[in-house]
């Protein structure tokens, strides 16, 4: 994001990265399934054909538990006859109306479909048995201002099997926490406009990350959900916590709004017209095949689209289930990923029951013990995002970006003392060599993983060789070019791999090189003009 600052100095005064929504659902794991309904049912004595009677009890049990803050504090308990209407727009009117600012705003009760158990009867053995099916009962809402969280809600699941779900907003924290660093900011809906320190606020959202998510999950469950864990009897448990749903939102604070209206539409029509569906695909982490293309076999749907909303314009990728966007309102231009479908991303980690010691790349979990992956895997998505479609508004002059590369450069590696610095040569941007070099390097499929010697070798040499002394040779050749590229500051060696990654300023600096290379005489002189 450095280069993002730097290329709209004096416009941009700060940028924030850091969650915005998050979504966490808690369940008894023991009533996940049909086999430890039972077992609980009969560790707490209840029969099978008092099953209903019993749940209707508990049903009760639950319900006076939550209503008793409620009715002690005077808030009010609304039944809403339908599911879609917006909980959230109801309970801001109610806490601006009776000017609550802390504690507990209302309790919402609405019927909505759900996942449950119910009683059956096996047609050959007679016996009664729990199946799961999918029906409706009663969800509770929970609206308030958390001391810790701001503006936040939860949901309950009056039936078996009791299951939770509570939204948070990182930025509505983030308020919470510049109130307790005493600093002074600005705020517009769940967005901050202004901060009087944009270093100690992004301080503060990175503090977020270091949370440790089932205390402070628990002790949210215990407001929430009074009646946990009594209603368990005999067989009590813990909620096992996931993350449903993250966004990790990039916010770029401009000094004005006329000067962000006056850039984001062109970010948009550059992002609508040149973005591809494999553009889509790397921005979101996906690996590409060798060619750069997007594998066979990945049959799931991409697309894009632009939507103009009332407080701005809003566009929009998916790959699959998960999603990265790109939207203004007010002075802030936000990027933002979503990811609803973790499997779709990796994390450095143990197998799941394998010795702690030994750790691969994994499927990314829903469990909140990934959770700091996905602000990884979310803030690299959102930079990719922020340098493809950004990059066009960068006005330095391309001999700003040439000049340095046809000079000769230090080698890389440590100096050795008494011994002058070893020098690379100077690159020719303009030599077909050179170029070609160039334009390997800056292949979009090196984006995410980064590049190898073999890959270089297979994209400088038409034809590939079965004859060892030639690949060797190959090889070399190919060693002395990468150590080139690395002695410009082109290229960067990944820690611990044979990968090398082109760096941000580097992928600017060769697309504004090789373009002018290949641009039109006449339309560099109409422009320069």
């Amino acid at each position: 994001m450095k280069s993002v600052v730097s290329l709209f100095s004096g416009l941009v005064l700060g940028i924030l990265n850091g969650f915005d929504r998050l979504v966490f659902r808690g369940h008894l794991p023991r009533l996940s399934y049909r086999d430890g309904m039972e077992c609980f049912l009969c560790t707490n004595r209840v029969l099978f054909k008092d099953f209903k009677k019993h749940s209707i009890a508990q049903t009760r049990r639950l319900l006076q538990a939550s209503f008793a803050e409620a009715k002690q504090l005077d808030r009010p308990i609304i039944y809403l006859r339908s599911a879609s209407t917006s909980k959230e727009e109801l309970a801001r009117e109610i806490a601006a109306k009776d000017g609550i600012h802390e504690g507990l705003i209302a309790v919402f009760k609405a019927v909505e479909p759900c996942s449950t158990f119910y009683l059956h009867q096996d047609r050959d053995s007679q016996m009664l048995e729990i199946q799961p099916k999918r029906g409706k009962c009663s969800f509770l809402y929970r609206y308030a201002f958390h001391p810790i969280f701001g503006f936040m809600n939860a949901r309950v699941q009056t039936w078996y099997p009791y299951n939770v779900q509570i939204c948070l907003n990182g930025r509505e924290w983030l308020a919470r926490q510049l109130d307790q660093a005493g600093l002074q900011y600005r705020r517009r809906d769940n967005k901050i406009v202004w901060v009087e320190d944009f270093a100690l606020a992004q301080e503060l959202l990175d503090q977020q990350l270091q949370a440790h998510w089932p205390t402070l999950l628990d002790s949210i469950l215990q407001e929430v959900h009074p009646a946990h864990p009594e209603l368990l009897g005999r067989m009590p448990m813990d909620y096992y916590w996931t993350v449903h749903q993250s966004e990790w939102a990039s916010d770029f604070i401009f000094s004005s709004t006329a000067e962000l209206q006056r850039l984001f539409p062109q970010w948009v029509r550059f992002a609508m017209t040149n973005f591809t569906s494999t553009d889509v695909y790397r921005f979101l982490g996906r690996k590409l095949t060798p060619d750069g293309k997007i594998w066979n076999r990945y049959q799931k749907e991409i697309k894009s689209s632009m939507t103009r909303r009332t407080e701005g314009v809003r566009i929009k990728h998916w790959v699959a289930n998960n999603s990265i966007k790109m939207y203004d309102c007010d002075c802030v231009a936000r990027i933002e990923t979503t990811i609803n479908d973790p499997g779709d991303f990796r994390v450095y980690r143990p197998k799941q029951g394998g010795p702690e010691e030994e750790k691969s790349w994994q499927p990314m979990r829903k469990s909140v013990a990934d959770l700091h992956r996905r602000a990884q895997v979310s803030q690299a998505a959102n930079e990719r995002y922020a340098t493809a479609a950004l990059a066009p508004q960068d006005q330095t002059p391309v001999h700003a970006f040439a000049e340095p590369l046809c000079r000769r450069a230090p080698a890389p590696g440590k100096a050795t003392p008494g011994r002058p610095v070893r020098q690379v040569r100077a690159l020719n941007p303009l030599a077909p060599e050179d170029a070609a070099l160039l334009t390997a390097v800056l292949d979009p499929k090196f984006t995410i993983n980064g590049l190898r010697n073999r890959d270089l070798v297979a994209l400088l040499y038409d034809k590939p060789t079965q004859d060892k002394t030639e690949r060797s040779r190959r090889s070399s050749r190919v060693t002395r070019l990468i150590r080139m590229l690395r002695g410009h500051g082109l290229l960067q060696k990944v820690p611990k791999t044979h990968r090398y990654l082109v760096s941000e300023a580097a992928q600017k600096a060769l697309a504004a090189i090789l373009a002018a290379r290949n641009a039109n005489t006449a339309a560099l002189i109409a422009n320069a003009a």
